[in-house]
């Protein structure tokens, strides 16, 4: 779900995404110290990765106490899935803005590609997240929120909901495209995985892409578009 927040004294718009309650034990966006916490954790995992942070770090970060982050989430597993999820509800929102006036159904797709695949410009309606960052944890770190044991259980309390919404809005865009394809979902999440992967691989492992040698911003985008509209129109 998508708000806005109006101050009248500067006349700013400012962006309130809800969050699942299940992923915190205090909502962060409720308080100063919490959206420090969710700020700063964008800020250190990126910096650090999500394997060496801990709330220990993350409160001298912001000179608290361990047990005062605590109090908001139950553990830093909890932050990873709460800052993931909101990239997608946040991404989710960007793409309905962009394509609400498209009539053409693969120009509403490209649009969804474009997004997905290239890099974030800062949004100053969401104040203390840092987008740019956070497109780099999700495309790094991402996949970490739900590839452990207790995903199924994770997946019953609709955790994983903005994420798994994004990928049946694409999907639903394919199928406006070709409403007999028989796998639009598959696509989908394929789309996603796949602009992250060789988005990825180009800045980290260039062998294993075609956009690795190159200083120019990797063509990823143009190349999901010849994949997905050869696949949907073949």
């Amino acid at each position: 779900m998508f708000t806005f927040v109006t101050n009248k004294l500067r006349m700013e718009l400012s962006l309130k995404i809800k969050m699942n309650e299940k992923l915190f034990l205090r909502n962060p966006e409720e308080s100063e110290l919490g959206r420090k916490i969710v700020e700063f954790s964008i800020i250190l995992i990126h910096r650090i990765g999500f394997e060496a942070f801990t709330f220990k770090k993350l409160a001298k970060e912001i000179s608290a106490t361990e047990a005062g982050v605590y109090r908001y989430f139950e553990n830093k597993h909890r932050v990873l899935i709460y800052i993931v999820e909101w990239y997608w509800s946040w991404q989710e929102y960007r793409l309905r803005i962009q394509i609400n006036n498209i009539k053409n159904p693969e120009i509403k797709l490209k649009k969804a590609i474009r997004l997905i695949s290239t890099p974030i410009e800062e949004d100053i309606s969401t104040g203390h997240i840092n987008e740019n960052l956070l497109y780099e944890i999700v495309m790094l770190e991402g996949a970490k929120s739900f590839l452990t044991k207790q995903v199924t259980e994770d997946n019953k309390a609709k955790l994983f909901k903005p994420y798994k919404d994004f990928c049946a809005y694409v999907a639903k865009l394919i199928l406006e495209c070709n409403p007999k394809f028989k796998y639009p979902h598959s696509l989908s999440s394929t789309i996603v995985e796949m602009a992250h992967s060789q988005n990825f691989y180009a800045k980290h492992l260039p062998s294993l892409t075609d956009f690795g040698n190159t200083k120019e911003e990797p063509k990823v985008a143009s190349f999901l578009e010849d994949m997905v509209f050869s696949t949907i129109k073949g």
